[in-house]
């Protein structure tokens, strides 16, 4: 969500500085996670007033998924979004019901946290351990830092400090060990890898985007720094109407109380919000979307036929030779 980037979805894998495993900074890592409950992209749905498909493109493949299909020429991604349409539809009544779709959507985004899991346990634990200890991980993540000069490790122009990320990450990892012994098993290790997907973890992260968002530090968010962490316009520059409608809505729904900021249960009203299916709102989408005949179910055909709409890719005649998967 919007963040939160990767606390959002990854506790950062990094190893030094110019090392690819590096840690990012806020402003990447931080904003996927700003609306948990399992949103399905980290892309705005909705952007400089128009429709961005490439939400719908990785909320329908799931990321990594997506990534492929980006790759691939359109005639090939074509081909494999047919494949795919004949697997959502589990009766194979040649019709992809609502539900279907939902469960498919589902699926994907389950496969991209269980497949992330799984890489970064490895990563972390290449000896098979039962555990992970918080000094195992802090010298492989945030090793480098014992050979920065101090000045490096506070903050920058741009608000970032490596000694935030430390603290912030200890304190997520605290909560994940859920019997104190500062390791964490596999499954405590995913609630900190992703801790949208545990329900005891998602005060943390509430409280990282509070953090993120609140500049001043008065432990909650005006409507000021509400819009600055999504929108910032040159002065005199006129705000668009998405930045208008954002305004409307922290006053009518955000800011519940009305006393111009959100506290901190107000932040999690708003990015975990309750009695809110993320994967069946998509699926609704979809369908308004593509279904033609308005019988509330897709062909094949429908679904070729915005082609753009469900696999969107950045695609080239170039993808082909890439890795292509045994389903396909």
């Amino acid at each position: 969500m919007r963040l939160l980037i990767d606390i959002i979805y990854s506790a950062l894998v990094l190893l030094a500085i110019g090392v690819a495993l590096a840690i990012p900074k806020p402003d990447e890592k931080d904003k996927k996670d700003r609306v948990l409950d399992n949103d399905l992209s980290d892309k705005e749905h909705y952007q400089n007033e128009g429709h961005n498909a490439q939400y719908d493109h990785e909320a329908f493949l799931g990321e990594e998924e997506a990534k492929t299909f980006d790759q691939l020429s359109p005639e090939e991604s074509r081909r494999r979004l047919g494949v795919i349409v004949d697997k959502i539809d589990g009766d194979k009544d040649g019709l992809v019901t609502q539900e279907e779709l939902k469960d498919w959507i589902q699926y994907t985004q389950r496969k991209y946290v269980t497949d992330d899991i799984q890489r970064q346990w490895q990563s972390h634990n290449p000896e098979g351990k039962d555990k992970i200890t918080w000094d195992e991980y802090k010298q492989r993540v945030y090793g480098f830092m014992d050979d920065l000069d101090p000045k490096e490790l506070e903050k920058d122009e741009e608000g970032f400090s490596y000694q935030n990320m430390l603290r912030r990450d200890r304190r997520r990892w605290d909560v994940a060990d859920a019997d104190g012994d500062s390791a964490l098993t596999k499954e405590e290790f995913a609630g900190f890898l992703h801790p949208e997907e545990t329900g005891h973890m998602r005060d943390v992260v509430v409280l990282e985007t509070l953090e993120d968002i609140d500049k001043d530090k008065d432990g909650k968010v005006s409507l000021q720094e509400y819009i600055g962490d999504m929108y910032r316009g040159s002065q005199g520059e006129e705000e668009p109407e998405w930045v208008r409608n954002e305004r409307e809505q922290f006053s009518a729904y955000r800011d519940k109380d009305g006393d111009g900021f959100m506290d901190q249960e107000e932040v999690k009203n708003w990015i975990i919000p309750p009695d809110f299916d993320h994967a069946l709102a998509e699926a609704r989408h979809l369908i308004y979307e593509s279904d033609t005949d308005a019988d509330q179910k897709l062909t094949k055909d429908e679904v070729l036929a915005k082609y753009d709409l469900f696999v969107g890719s950045q695609a080239t005649d170039f993808g082909e030779a890439l890795a292509r998967h045994d389903e396909f």
